[in-house]
């Protein structure tokens, strides 16, 4: 395999559809005055193969767990997406997200923040999305309509670290 980077996609994601993902094989060496792949015609020009092998890599996609990826949004290489975040419908996400923040556009730009600085610590300990399932199903409702303090609550209850 030539290229390794992967995508990571985490727990209880939404993933609307047309929602791509470009690895870095998309990418063309732009090292010079031209971008042209000439190497993939064979010989003579797969001399200048390793000049689109050597191209930098920007590493995994990782999507977070509980991120809902909106309609044909499209996500390059490299993008750490956290925890909780949106991507709105055809946006393109060049850079990383943060953990509960709400992007869009193209290239995707933050609208606002779902939660303050606290709420969002809170909801990355707690950690849902690591319950056992019949701790989830129970508290379904508090998940998708609680607050983040009763979510810390609940993972206290069940013995989850929330220091």
């Amino acid at each position: 395999m030539l290229f390794r980077a992967r995508v990571c996609i985490g727990r209880f994601c939404a993933i609307a559809a047309g929602v791509r993902f470009l690895l870095p094989g998309a990418n063309h060496a732009d090292r010079g005055p031209s971008t042209f792949p000439f190497g993939i015609f064979g010989s003579p020009w797969d001399s200048t193969i390793d000049l689109v092998l050597s191209a930098p890599s920007r590493g995994d996609t990782v999507v977070g767990n509980d991120v809902w990826l909106g309609y044909e949004a499209l996500v390059l290489p490299g993008v750490k997406i956290g925890h909780g975040a949106v991507i709105a419908a055809a946006s393109v996400v060049a850079s990383d997200v943060a953990p509960y923040t709400v992007v869009a556009g193209n290239p995707a730009r933050i609208v606002r923040r779902r939660f303050d600085d606290d709420d969002v610590d809170r909801l990355l300990r707690a950690a849902w999305w690591d319950w056992p399932a019949a701790t989830i199903t129970t508290h379904a409702r508090a998940i998708m309509a609680g607050t983040p303090a009763e979510l810390e609550q609940i993972a206290r209850q069940i013995g989850r670290p929330t220091d």
